[in-house]
């Protein structure tokens, strides 16, 4: 038996997962108000105290690496780090759009040859990758700009879902007959099958030089609020 405690932050949700190996044993999680802050600490001890688990008790941590919210990613990461560091377990990160694209892919193999999940970029950007039914990477992880005509060169050839944060607000742009837009988004409850295959492989990070993949480097919005 082996406790993983998952943790996803890459995006509007808040979320922890506990697993024992890849089966789901608790999860706590609230959708939408970018409540990292807040709510993932609160999170996690509500999931481990209800299954009378100790940080002791756990094989491994994992995180969501990135790409995704800039702010999500760096709360999310230094707390697996520090629960990593002070419980003396592996640190493992997993890559936001895999997970979100492994779990799309098991729900709806049948529905679509290739699968593309978006994290949201703001405005009409993305964060996004492309996969065939075997998660197999066809193409980089790269911010796209979303706009009449992406992703051709893959719709043109057949079935292609899209999902995630990210898509909703490309279905009119991305309005091709192959198109197939689904409700999936990203949790730490969908963490578990490739966090446990991350950690019988021994694919473990470095606590104290592991950093998010951004993707974007971080750009601050200047106030339009007068100062008093």
């Amino acid at each position: 038996m082996s406790y993983l405690l998952c943790l996803e932050t890459s995006t509007k949700v808040c979320s922890v997962a506990l697993f024992n190996n890849s089966e789901l044993v608790d999860f706590e999680e609230e959708d939408g108000s970018y409540s990292h802050a807040e709510n993932l600490a609160v999170f996690t001890d509500k999931v481990l105290k209800r299954k009378s688990v100790n940080y002791s008790d756990l094989a491994a941590i994992a995180v969501s690496k990135g790409p995704g919210s800039y702010t999500g990613l760096r709360i999310g990461v230094s707390l697996a780090k520090g629960i990593a560091y002070g419980a003396q377990i592996p640190l493992i990160a997993i890559d936001s759009l895999s997970s979100l694209a492994w779990t799309a892919i098991h729900a709806h193999k049948t529905e679509a040859e290739l699968f593309i999940p978006m994290i949201d970029a703001r405005r009409m950007e993305v964060y996004a990758a492309v996969y065939n039914q075997k998660l197999h990477q066809l193409k980089e992880i790269s911010a796209d700009i979303v706009e009449e005509g992406s992703y051709g060169e893959y719709l043109n050839k057949g079935k292609v879902c899209f999902f995630g944060d990210g898509a909703e607000k490309c279905k009119s742009t991305l309005s091709h007959q192959n198109a197939v837009f689904i409700n999936q988004k990203a949790s730490a409850k969908n963490m578990g099958a490739l966090a446990f295959e991350a950690f019988q492989k021994e694919k473990f990070e470095d606590v104290a030089y592991f950093e998010p993949f951004y993707l974007k480097e971080f750009v601050a919005i200047k106030s339009k609020k007068k100062l008093v």
